[in-house]
C-alpha cells in the first residue's frame, strides 16, 4: 500500500531537507577540506534535525493529551521562526 507524499522505508524514503540540501551542496566543486568541512556540518544538522522531529512529536502527543488545539503553523511560529 503506497500513500500519496510518503514513501516506504525500503523504497525511495523521502528525504529530509537537510538531506537533499547535502547532496545539493556536494554537488559543487571545492577542495577536499571544504568537503571534510561539509560532511561535519552536515552530521551535526542531521543530529540537530532529529532532536527538532523528536521534540515535535513529543510536543504534539502531550499537546493532544492535555486537549490543545495548537495548528501546525502556530507551533512552527513559536518554535523555529524568528522575527
Amino acid at each position: 500500500m503506497k500513500h500519496i507524499g510518503k514513501k516506504h522505508l525500503n523504497q525511495n524514503r523521502m528525504k529530509t531537507a537537510v538531506e537533499w540540501y547535502n547532496e545539493e551542496i556536494n554537488k559543487l566543486n571545492v577542495g577536499n577540506d571544504a568537503r571534510v568541512f561539509i560532511a561535519k556540518l552536515f552530521e551535526l544538522a542531521k543530529e540537530m534535525e532529529k532532536e527538532q522531529i523528536i521534540e515535535a512529536f513529543n510536543d504534539g502527543v502531550n499537546d493532544e493529551c492535555i486537549g490543545g488545539n495548537k495548528t501546525t503553523e502556530q507551533y512552527y511560529n513559536e518554535t523555529y521562526k524568528s522575527e
